[in-house]
């Protein structure tokens, strides 16, 4: 895959997924109470006080607000490739506050997986402006590269140290607490074998994802099974942002396999 290529759907895809995470933000707050600030303050450290009274004074209602609605503008600008250096140093600024504001994050792992997109962001802007666009462009990428390569390699080898995952009982237990209840008792993901084979398939596909890197070709086989996946955990669970926010690093893993640094 070509570099300005790469660039371009990488940036159309971390700007729909930062759209539609911002405008899940926006909506929350009138779903349920628990969510506002006053509440999730108590969880802040009290020490230094001069902290927790800048993040009183930034999530008022109305400051939070327009600091979201400025994150989506921020995010279109992104998906239309105008947005510069101060640009990404302002989405990886909301970003933390974010994650503070949600005491460590709000949809789990797809919160810290789009934290490490903007991180590349802001590294290939970084770079750029010091040396050259296309280096700083390789340099966030391969960042991004890494931290997606070593999230699967990490969770697969961890699956293969757990019993439950081996023998395969661990995928129907997970997909019993779905979001559309139990799987119906005649599923074939309930046979014994079938739930095995899709377990162990999974945690070999995760746990050998490094391998992708040797071929562009391997990585769009490992990338096409890791949209095929994180769908599912959509269907499965409701979690549309781990879709979006792993795919989004998906046009760096495919250049990085195709190019060297």
């Amino acid at each position: 895959m070509e570099l300005t290529l790469a660039i371009r759907i990488f940036e159309v895809l971390l700007g729909w997924s930062l759209c539609l995470q911002t405008l899940e933000y926006l909506r929350v707050a009138a779903l349920d109470r628990i969510t506002l600030w006053p509440t999730l303050r108590k969880e802040i450290p009290a020490h230094p006080a001069w902290m927790k009274a800048a993040l009183d004074k930034i999530f008022k209602p109305g400051v939070y607000t327009a600091m979201l609605a400025l994150r989506l503008l921020l995010a279109i600008a992104l998906m239309l490739g105008h947005l510069g250096l101060v640009g990404a140093m302002l989405l990886f600024l909301m970003a933390l506050l974010l994650l503070l504001r949600w005491r460590g994050a709000f949809n789990g792992g797809s919160d810290f997986m789009t934290l490490v997109a903007i991180t590349g962001l802001l590294l290939a802007q970084l770079a750029g402006s010091l040396v050259d666009a296309p280096w700083g462009w390789r340099a966030g990428f391969w960042y991004i590269t890494l931290q997606t390569v070593s999230s699967y390699f990490v969770s697969g080898w961890v699956k293969l140290l757990r019993p439950e995952w081996r023998s395969g009982k661990a995928l129907t237990l997970f997909l019993d607490s779905g979001v559309y209840g139990p799987l119906p008792a005649k599923s074939l993901l309930r046979h014994p074998q079938i739930a095995f084979l899709c377990s162990w398939s999974f945690t070999l596909w995760e746990g050998f994802f490094p391998l992708a890197l040797l071929d562009v070709r391997l990585a769009l086989i490992w990338c096409a099974v890791a949209a095929l996946f994180h769908f599912l955990v959509f269907w499965f669970f409701g979690l549309n942002r781990f879709f979006w926010a792993w795919l989004s690093t998906f046009p760096a893993v495919i250049y990085c396999a195709g190019n060297t640094w």
